[in-house]
């Protein structure tokens, strides 16, 4: 149901639009980040599996 505004301003963006437009962008950046990120990222947990992991308890500082 599409609702008419007094002001006659029916092409402005309604605050909904605006949220959901910058929960899209906040998305594809955090996307982006973990792609660019992902490489380091297994190698960080290579080097955690190879030093013990959770195991390892107190053998490394």
């Amino acid at each position: 149901m599409k609702v008419q505004r007094a002001d006659g301003a029916q092409g402005a963006t309604t605050g909904r639009q605006l949220l959901l437009a910058e929960a899209v962008l906040a998305g594809a950046v955090a996307l982006a980040l973990l792609v660019r990120e992902w490489p380091s990222i297994k190698r960080e947990l290579r080097i955690y599996r190879l030093t013990g992991g959770f195991r390892a308890g107190r053998r490394y500082p």
